[in-house]
């Protein structure tokens, strides 16, 4: 087994720029539901961090403007470039008078910069596989990725693992957390499968047939996590699981055969590692993102209080099922395109993200998304480019995806106008 992007026996060391013993931070995608949890975590530890800068795509300046403030970061980046004069009109009302204001870097490249820029970790928090560009920065560049953007290794697998270094990466997502911290417990070649955990989303126990008609109020009704709308839609599709186990196979290099999916409704076990004794490993805590967060920004060390831990006093039931392949196709159809690898997982993580917008928008049933993206990737066929993979390729592949998805879509709604209901 080859060493992996994120080895929890390795510690590779990042080139700094700290003052005292403070971890320098940069936090792309600060304004979401991951980067406003990073904050919270840097804001109760200012011994320990500082974030030097922020990017955000731009639809909450307020907060941005506020976290620029309160941080006192040195550079804010912006996506949407057509708003930098509104953030910076934001800031000034924030900062007295004679103080300087950050740096506002606008364009589509702002984040990409700062993933650059000089730190010691960059958390990437961006959603979508727009954060590919700033996950290749930023390890290009030496720093330590704290990467809670799957997207971005998912769709450049190849391009990622040829540029990091290993242990360079660790992982955010609460699965691949729990992962990381379960493998310490053995050797690599001690390892039998991997065990990610689900919490079977909002329609844990419907059959296919009972997902046809649910509404996208519904499907944003998470019933464990407070995320964002996209990523949402992706756990109640089980899309997002399907996500995970390719990442799995990407981070900790466990062949698909070997990563398992079960469901677990109370999120409490986030994910489990069996060994070839038989034995397994779990972590286990309540559903808090700023567990995983302030790992990544610690690791090797614990961040203390992080998070609230297990209330061993009260007595508490855990559940596990098998998933439902019937009713939730999207996690082997993720293994079938994992396998494929070459530009077959951008098809499929774009197609949804258009089939998601889709349903959102009354366009498309629920079950037309996975249905959709099934075609979408069927009709892209098997790529041949695997390890030549370019980031030109994948740009090709998701707009090309994008479009067929969207006129899918489209076919969809005008032959079931009951969608758009």
């Amino acid at each position: 087994m080859t060493d992996s992007l994120a080895d929890p026996h390795l510690h590779y060391s990042a080139a700094t720029a700290a003052t005292g013993d403070r971890r320098d931070i940069v936090i792309l995608g600060s304004t979401g539901s991951i980067g406003t949890q990073a904050i919270d975590v840097v804001l109760r530890h200012p011994d320990r961090f500082r974030v030097t800068a922020l990017s955000a795509a731009g639809g909450r300046l307020e907060l941005l403007a506020e976290q620029a403030h309160s941080l006192r970061v040195a550079a804010v980046g912006l996506s949407q470039a057509d708003k930098a004069p509104a953030l910076r009109a934001a800031l000034a009302e924030r900062y007295g008078p004679g103080e300087p204001l950050p740096e506002i870097l606008a364009g589509p490249d702002a984040a990409t910069e700062l993933a650059r820029s000089e730190c010691h970790s960059v958390l990437n928090g961006i959603t979508g596989s727009i954060g590919l560009a700033p996950t290749l920065a930023a390890l290009e560049a030496g720093r330590v990725l704290v990467l809670a953007n799957k997207e971005s290794l998912i769709v450049g697998g190849p391009l990622v693992k040829a540029v990091a270094k290993p242990g360079q990466i660790v992982p955010v997502d609460s699965e691949h957390s729990a992962l990381f911290q379960a493998l310490l417990g053995g050797a690599r070649r001690e390892v039998r499968k991997l065990v990610v955990t689900a919490s079977g989303g909002p329609f844990r126990g419907r059959t296919r047939r009972e997902l046809t008609d649910v509404t996208p109020e519904q499907a944003l009704a998470h019933p464990t996590w407070d995320m964002g709308p996209v990523v949402t839609i992706n756990s109640a599709t089980l899309v997002n699981k399907g996500l995970e186990v390719i990442e799995a196979h990407l981070l900790f290099d466990i062949p698909f055969e070997r990563i398992e999916v079960v469901v677990h409704p109370q999120s409490y076990i986030h994910s489990m590692v069996e060994f070839i004794d038989g034995s397994t490993l779990a972590q286990i805590s309540p559903p808090d993102m700023r567990m995983p967060i302030s790992l990544g920004l610690g690791w090797p060390d614990r961040v203390p209080d992080a998070a609230p831990g297990c209330d061993w006093t009260k007595a508490a039931g855990w559940e596990f099922f098998p998933l439902d392949t019937e009713a939730f196709p999207s996690v082997g159809l993720a293994r079938q395109v994992g396998e494929l690898g070459g530009t077959a997982p951008a098809v499929f993580n774009a197609a949804n993200e258009e089939c998601v917008d889709a349903f959102l928008t009354r366009k498309l049933p629920f079950t037309g998304i996975v249905d959709t993206v099934a075609e979408v990737v069927r009709e892209h066929g098997t790529p041949a480019r695997g390890t030549r993979l370019t980031v030109a390729d994948v740009l090709e592949a998701e707009a090309w995806a994008r479009a067929r998805a969207r006129e899918l879509a489209a076919r969809a709604a005008k032959a079931t106008p009951e969608a758009r209901v």
